[in-house]
């Protein structure tokens, strides 16, 4: 086993560890497809957590979509993006002269890989969603041919809160839900509600 797929399956069984996480798999499975797993949003392990969640075959060809204003930032998040999750690392700024994200993204997904995004763009420190980006509704019209797989993260997001150092040991949950399916003609704010709305029916009722 190479170095950086060792230090994967160690931190994939970190992960689990220090979660407990359970993934439900309602409305799908987990098969050998291409793929778009969107999600909400809470903190920077939350590709880590879906990540190793899927079954190690599907790891391998699945690659989280990771801003690089974030991932690029040292040597080591560097290292860890790049080489052990082989993440497509976008640049969000505005003024950005980089590769267009959706044709970076499109790319992997040409290639068979399979994808882990988060439309909100941002981590929602509030409940909910935040509204979504365009990047979902333009990658789903180029390319009709990958399934889009709403999962809903719970818990996570009090497991790593922004600014902690130390994670606090807490079980997730991950709700894979059914694949969106496609309407010919839709326009771009009717498919990112329905978006919305698929992920948000996966979010357990509020105590």
């Amino acid at each position: 086993m190479s170095v950086d797929r060792l230090i994967a399956a160690s931190l994939c069984g970190f992960a689990k560890l220090l979660t407990g996480v359970r993934a439900l798999w309602l409305g799908s499975e987990p098969l050998a497809r291409t793929r778009v797993y969107f999600a909400n949003h809470r903190s920077h392990g939350d590709f880590v957590l879906i990540w190793a969640s899927l079954p190690p075959a599907l790891r391998q060809r699945t690659r989280p979509v990771a801003g690089a204003d974030y991932w690029l930032t040292s040597p080591l998040k560097r290292f860890l993006i790049n080489r052990v999750f082989r993440g497509v690392t976008i640049d969000r700024r505005p003024e950005r002269h980089g590769p267009n994200p959706v044709e970076q993204m499109g790319a992997a997904l040409q290639a068979g890989e399979s994808l882990i995004l988060f439309p909100e763009g941002t981590r929602n420190l509030g409940e909910g969603l935040l509204p979504f980006k365009s990047g979902l509704y333009h990658l789903a019209c180029a390319h009709p041919e990958a399934e889009l797989v709403p999962v809903w993260i719970e818990n996570l997001g009090r497991v790593m809160p922004k600014g902690s150092v130390i994670p606090v040991p807490l079980l997730c949950t991950l709700t894979f839900g059914p694949p969106l399916v496609p309407i010919q003609g839709e326009n771009r704010a009717d498919f990112l509600g329905r978006a919305r709305d698929a992920l948000l029916a996966l979010a357990p009722p509020p105590d």
